[in-house]
């Protein structure tokens, strides 16, 4: 499967209105990030990730995401936002059930995210076995109207347990340029 590639550099079709380093190195400076198949010559930075079945979750959980899921790419949806992850060696050391029940079972990722839902759109990309520098790509676009949503489902996902595993994280907050 082709990754997805994101690109940080002067031209792109989202603007960067603020980036914020939570934990680890920051990226270089960029002002606009382009979303696509291929790399932005001349970008300061580029991150790449596929989409790839949900690990984490059952077949109610899924069956409930999809219903409730809305499309990216709404025309309302003028905002974005990328958080590229990171987690902890001690993540990774744990067997697969032992992240599922972290992920689920104790923190409630499924059930927070789907409060957001519809209003909130969003796609993850697994880059921990390309060799990138993060594990994961989390990637979000919502309606200005839905921000305070937006906001509402970051902090309550990084008030659970599962987050103390997350060793760097970076928000970007883009609207679409143009």
């Amino acid at each position: 499967m082709q990754p997805h590639v994101f690109s940080g550099g002067a031209t792109g079709e989202w603007r960067i209105r603020a980036v914020r380093t939570l934990c680890g190195p920051e990226l270089p400076a960029a002002t606009h990030l382009s979303v696509g198949f291929s790399v932005v010559e001349g970008a300061a930075w580029t991150l790449r990730g596929t989409v790839s079945n949900l690990r984490y979750t059952t077949r109610p959980e899924r069956d409930a995401l999809r219903a409730s899921q809305a499309p990216l790419a709404r025309g309302e949806a003028s905002r974005a936002t990328l958080i590229p992850i990171a987690k902890t060696a001690a993540w990774w050391e744990m067997a697969q059930d032992e992240r599922r029940a972290l992920f689920e079972e104790v923190s409630g990722h499924t059930r927070i995210g789907m409060a957001a839902l519809p209003a909130v759109a969003r796609r993850l990309h697994h880059a921990r076995d390309l060799g990138e520098p993060f594990d994961f790509l989390t990637w979000f676009e919502y309606a200005p109207a839905h921000e305070a949503t937006f906001d509402a489902l970051l902090a309550a996902l990084r008030a659970t347990p599962e987050w103390s595993y997350v060793d760097r994280e970076i928000e970007l907050r883009l609207e679409r340029a143009g």
